[in-house]
């Protein structure tokens, strides 16, 4: 009978697997699990639904380029010294500066909280004082992570979630976004006119952009309706001979009013969160159980908090290499392409060292009887060939092949060693 000549990967068992020259090139952003997308080499985070941006870019510059191409035009020379010039240059500085404000808030950390690599203990986390009522424990008896911890804020009892992807208790007013798969701090709503989930760190933007697209769907409406009760004037007409006069200004002074409904509503919304101190999410979810706010304090307090106190630094360094810990080091063997089965971590290599480990000889065993059960099935079913066809290795497990791998070069034998001594 013919001996399979198993390949022996070129891999050394004494080496770790961030060793790798391509592994240790990898940065977070490219292991990233969250659903974001990412730009110019991580510098840049966007939501899931990072084309929806390009939408509203063409609903808020494609208004102005008409207005300043037909309408603003006709009211230059309305003007003394020169001053209509500044309609035509307001116009464009302010919708550049709603631009910014955009990507602003759709390309930056919206506070994103790292996830654990592993579960908290529930010895350490699992404090008696601070767990939920309504949590009974395991039936069995074994420790287990409550669902819910309490938490004080400012005199008053607040719960506490915890996140099963993120494997962490969140903080307060941290919400899991389902859209970006990320808990953010703060979290307020995720929005797809931006693409991206609106936090901590992007709020102040993200009012910004939408108090100030306001503004200016009020700056086009009020310059249209000028232009058209001009038309009026000059010619003696009503509204709708105005209208087919100056057709952009018409489609204007409509597109804007229903806008300002959408934007200007948006904005007034908001106002009343900042000033209460909510989130679009605690309002819906929580104005129904009529309970008062512990994040309140008071009118002043509010908008300087929003407004005026410091962004905090983002809490991922997306461009920072991988380290080789046990979550990275899963993932970036799979992000390399290495296929493993689950059993694979327990057998091959340590998760928590991302080391190498032996393996031991009844092991072995057990994978010399499974190699020959293989070749015996194969010897049967197909002609003796002194070249074996490339597929015939494939009934093999990789894991498999990796042990046999693994032991060969730890005991100095190989496979084609023992075929020789064989013939």
């Amino acid at each position: 009978m013919y001996a399979i000549l198993m390949p022996l990967p070129l891999f050394d068992p004494n080496r770790s697997i961030m060793d790798d020259p391509d592994a240790s090139s990898l940065r977070v952003y490219q292991v990233w699990k969250g659903s974001n997308r990412f730009c110019l080499g991580g510098r840049l985070i966007f939501g899931p639904d990072v084309r929806s941006i390009f939408l509203t870019l063409i609903m808020i510059v494609i208004p102005v380029i008409l207005f300043c191409a037909f309408v603003s035009q006709s009211l230059i020379n309305e003007f003394q010294h020169h001053l209509g010039i500044l309609i035509v240059v307001v116009c464009a500085a302010f919708t550049v500066y709603i631009i910014i404000l955009l990507f602003l808030t759709s390309g930056r950390d919206p506070g994103i909280i790292p996830r654990n690599l592993h579960p908290p203990n529930p010895e350490d986390d699992c404090d008696s004082s601070n767990l939920s009522a309504d949590w009974a424990g395991n039936q069995n008896g074994a420790r287990s992570l409550p669902p819910m911890k309490e938490v004080t804020i400012n005199g008053k009892v607040v719960k506490v979630k915890y996140c099963q992807t993120c494997m962490l208790y969140r903080p307060p007013r941290c919400s899991h976004c389902s859209i970006c798969n990320n808990c953010v701090e703060h979290f307020d709503h995720h929005c797809p006119w931006v693409g991206q989930c609106i936090g901590k760190r992007n709020y102040r933007f993200f009012f910004m952009f939408v108090s100030s697209t306001s503004m200016l769907c009020l700056y086009v409406f009020a310059f249209s309706w000028f232009n058209l009760w001009k038309i009026m004037y000059a010619y003696h007409c009503n509204l709708w001979s105005a209208f087919l006069k100056s057709p952009v200004s018409g489609i204007l002074v409509l597109y804007t009013f229903i806008a300002i409904w959408f934007v200007g509503g948006l904005t007034t919304f908001h106002l009343y969160l900042i000033f209460t101190n909510q989130t679009t999410y605690e309002n819906f979810r929580y104005r129904s159980d009529g309970k008062m706010n512990p994040y309140n304090r008071g009118f002043s307090h509010n908008i300087v908090e929003i407004f005026f106190s410091k962004i905090p630094r983002s809490k991922n360094n997306f461009r920072a290499i991988v380290k080789g810990d046990s979550s990275s080091a899963f993932t970036t063997s799979m992000a390399l392409g290495r296929t493993m089965s689950p059993e694979m971590p327990n057998k091959s290599f340590d998760i928590e060292t991302g080391k190498r480990q032996a393996v031991g000889t009844e092991d072995f065993e057990d994978l010399q009887s499974q190699m020959k059960s293989v070749g015996l099935e194969r010897s049967g079913t197909q002609p003796r060939r002194a070249n074996w066809d490339h597929k015939a290795n494939l009934e093999i497990s990789p894991d498999i092949q990796m042990l046999a791998a693994d032991y060969a070069m730890e005991h100095g034998l190989t496979s084609r060693q023992k075929t020789h001594e064989g013939n």
